[in-house]
């Protein structure tokens, strides 16, 4: 089964946050303005990293860090 590329795949992030296996991913869109993606990440059967959209219980800590922390970077970059 091929995995959907994600629209911004092409692109680089300004910044990444990770906690654990949760990442932020903060991206500037055209008009400058910053937006998130949230991902777990996690190996597969053959032992390459992927990205999953669904987070599970034990993940929530983690992802609640990692989403501070962007919270934080995002103020602490504003333009």
């Amino acid at each position: 089964m091929k995995q959907k590329e994600h629209p911004t795949a092409a692109r680089k992030p300004v910044h990444e946050i990770r906690f654990g296996a949760s990442r932020i991913a903060i991206w500037r869109n055209e008009s400058g303005y910053p937006s998130l993606t949230a991902s777990r990440l996690y190996k597969d059967a053959d032992g390459q990293w992927r990205d999953a959209s669904s987070f599970d219980r034990d993940d929530i800590p983690q992802l609640i860090k990692a989403l501070d922390a962007a919270y934080e970077w995002l103020f602490a970059n504003r333009s």
